[in-house]
């Protein structure tokens, strides 16, 4: 979802102070565990309660970290850290004493003569790498799934946005045991560390790049891994769309948080009939709603550190130079970290953009003429976190859906898919795996451990010896299974 601190291989050197004590909070942590296997929903809602009141609590102190990271307004503070944790809180509360009953399930055939249930179990001790990009929002998202399923977890918040991870930090200490959660914080060392330890579950938000290193280091301990990653995200507008409600929803959702999101619009394929009617319209909104230059607006974010800063930039004077025309924005502020709002047109297909996951605020308009050189272009790609349609046309969406992959999609609007607490969220393959939010949030921190309980099964007639009767007896079963 974010570039990430990519952990270094382990060295003896690392071992000190601070190292001493991550051993020690998840040896604590280990007996809380245990301790919290036979938790009742009462009690798992009751610390949701807890997360809740201290998230509303500090608030302001939130909106303040958030501003003195990367700037970033207060609305999108609510928008993108506060109301998701929030809405995961309170859908997770409303359900959690139906999943925490688990399911019975009907017996096969084979299994006529027994009553099978299945059981959800905490998987144990998690760990919680979040990145940057939202902080607050990805670091206590999965705790809500984590303290649902009955899980103690241990927060690593990424060193990139120090007011944020010290907010964290602060809240968690005020709200739980360090033997129910913790917050480590620092760099690649203490991420290193980390990894080294046996979790029962790592769940970890990042790039691509740095989900390889994680899930190589999960291998170790045989630990299973919820990986919720990205990619190049594409949009596809075609000439049927309504396309002054395309590009609103196109800007929003990608010039949020200055296009650090890792479900944002990467490029956008435009039919070749509407395309400069897109662009127009999309150019447009965009000083209506920032004016002729972002960097003077309170309502949009800055870029992360200088790192990222300089690599957009010189991703923006790479494809200029390559021939991209700059079709709105193309500001750059050094002095405030500032990328303004960018379309490019005449994109070339050897630019960085169109190689690298953009994030930032950068926006490829590319046209088309027919959809198959649109489907056969992604399909060519590693497999997107999202995929976004804007079409009049049942037929158009339908092609593009079933002959595509991507971890979510949405149809005529933008990102929504973040904000849906009743269903699944994640990538595939390159862009992540396993699913996060409500029941499936709660899945990926929980063990499905079936339970089959014997009541009149006749199982045991086909037990050694293996006389003529038992022989005969096999033969029938394996003709009724035909």
């Amino acid at each position: 979802m974010s570039v990430a601190t990519q952990p270094a291989a382990a060295d003896p050197r690392f071992e000190n102070a601070a190292i001493a004590d991550m051993k020690r909070i998840f040896s604590k942590q280990q007996a809380t565990a245990l301790q919290w296997r036979t938790s009742v929903a009462s009690a798992r809602i009751a610390r949701l309660d807890k997360l809740r009141d201290a998230l509303l609590e500090r608030e302001e102190a939130i909106k303040a970290a958030c501003a003195a990271d990367f700037g970033k307004p207060e609305p999108e503070v609510d928008i993108g850290e506060l109301i998701p944790i929030l809405a995961e809180i309170k859908a997770t509360k409303k359900h959690l004493k139906k999943w925490m009953r688990g399911e019975r399930v009907w017996p096969t055939s084979l299994m006529f003569g027994t009553k099978t249930r299945v059981r959800y179990e905490p998987k144990g001790v998690a760990l919680i790498i979040a990145p940057w990009n939202y902080p607050v929002n990805l670091s206590l998202m999965p705790l809500v799934s984590a303290l649902a399923a009955g899980c103690p977890a241990i927060l690593k918040p990424s060193e990139m946005t120090p007011e944020s991870s010290r907010v964290t930090r602060e809240l968690i200490a005020a709200t739980f045991d360090e033997a129910e959660v913790a917050v480590v914080e620092g760099a690649v060392e203490e991420t290193t560390a980390l990894l080294e330890l046996p979790f029962d579950h790592i769940f970890f938000t990042g790039s691509p790049g740095v989900g390889k290193i994680i899930m190589a280091a999960a291998a170790k301990n045989l630990t299973s891994v919820t990986l919720e990653l990205g990619g190049k995200s594409p949009t596809i507008v075609d000439e049927t769309a309504d396309i002054e409600r395309a590009a609103k929803g196109i800007n929003f959702g990608k010039f949020l948080n200055a296009g650090q999101t890792c479900i944002a619009p990467d490029y956008v394929y435009v039919h070749e009939t509407v395309k400069d009617k897109f662009i127009a319209a999309a150019a447009q909104h965009l000083r209506d709603t920032y004016g002729e230059d972002a960097g003077d607006s309170a309502d949009y974010a800055k870029i992360v550190n200088e790192r990222h800063y300089e690599r957009i930039s010189a991703m923006l004077a790479e494809a200029t130079q390559k021939g991209a025309r700059v079709a709105s924005g193309g500001h750059t502020h050094e002095d405030k970290r500032v990328i303004t709002p960018t379309l490019l047109d005449a994109v070339p297909e050897d630019a960085r953009v169109m190689s690298e996951e953009i994030f930032g605020p950068l926006l490829p308009v590319l046209p088309y003429r027919s959809l198959d050189e649109v489907i056969d272009f992604i399909n060519a790609k590693p497999k997107p976190l999202a995929l976004y349609v804007y079409s009049g046309n049942r037929g158009n969406i339908k092609r593009l859906i079933e002959e595509t992959s991507a971890g979510g999609s949405c149809i005529n609007t933008c990102t929504s898919q973040y904000l849906h607490m009743n269903a699944p969220f994640g990538g595939v393959n390159n862009s992540g795996i396993g699913n996060s939010h409500g029941k499936w949030g709660f899945k990926a921190f929980s063990h499905e451990r079936t339970i089959v309980e014997n009541k009149f099964a006749a199982t045991l007639l086909m037990a050694p010896p293996y006389t003529d009767f038992v022989r005969r007896l096999i033969r029938i079963i394996k003709l009724t299974l035909k």
